[in-house]
């Protein structure tokens, strides 16, 4: 009888722990399809990729070739840089409850396009 009622409370323990598994974890949100993961990935990249230019130093190296070098991705350290740096997160933040993913997709490519577009003012008002 006691070997019995252990079992019981053993099988039920495990229905339990399946039933919390196939459920998504607090605070995390629904999961997430393959293509909003792919997309979510790239905007997570884009946001790296301006953090990094934002914060690099200029390499010493790539400035004596300056000359060569018709476009530098590192942006100098400057008042426009702090400026930038609150463009991107505002419009970051603006736009992150956007679930589309056209829109996302659109989004990004204008993103990336208005990052290039200012990298290139900025290094040619450093010049």
């Amino acid at each position: 009888m006691i070997t019995r009622s252990f079992n019981a409370i053993r099988l039920q323990s495990r229905s339990y722990a399946s039933v919390s598994s196939k459920l998504p974890k607090p605070g995390k949100g629904p999961f997430l399809s393959l293509d909003q993961f792919l997309q979510r990935q790239r905007v997570i990249s884009f946001w790296r990729e301006i953090v990094r230019a934002l914060h690099s130093q200029p390499n010493p190296v790539a400035l004596l070739k300056e000359a060569h070098v018709s476009f530098n991705p590192e942006i100098p350290p400057s008042p426009t840089r702090d400026e930038l740096r609150q463009y991107a997160r505002t419009e970051f933040e603006r736009h992150k409850h956007v679930t589309d993913l056209t829109h996302i997709r659109y989004l990004l490519s204008n993103g990336k396009t208005e990052f290039d577009m200012m990298k290139r003012y900025i290094n040619e008002q450093a010049r």
